[in-house]
């Protein structure tokens, strides 16, 4: 479990960079809080941010339950597909959101074999 957990503290750091950018772009692009809308630079940084916390709710749990119930090396292997994923999806959102595509494959099959290969071991394991 300490590679599912060191990839889980991975996540969790990533999360925060995200967080701290976005935060950033909201002092760069005079975006007062608590709006949320404003320059669409700074929404774009934004959107990265709401879609990883919408991504991390099914990663932590799927990423668990995997390293359980199938084994926690390829859980955190996946893991990392994800968080490499969401590096390409951030990347990609910010630079021109039509090139988000390739990093939310990533982190959503990365999620998905995660969450059902969890599922899958924890009935038939």
């Amino acid at each position: 479990m300490k590679w599912a957990a060191v990839v889980a503290a991975l996540a969790a750091v990533e999360y925060m960079i995200i967080s701290f950018n976005t935060g950033q772009a909201r002092q760069r692009y005079n975006v007062k809080a608590p709006a949320t809308t404003g320059d669409p630079m700074f929404e774009r940084y934004y959107r990265v941010q709401q879609n990883t916390v919408e991504q991390l709710v099914i990663f932590f749990p799927a990423l668990f339950l995997f390293a359980a119930y199938v084994g926690p090396r390829l859980a955190a292997l996946l893991g990392l597909a994800f968080i490499v994923g969401r590096v390409v999806y951030a990347r990609g959102y910010v630079a021109d959101p039509e090139r988000r595509g390739p990093g939310f494959i990533i982190g959503f099959v990365a999620n998905c074999v995660l969450i059902l290969g969890g599922l899958i071991g924890a009935l038939f394991g």
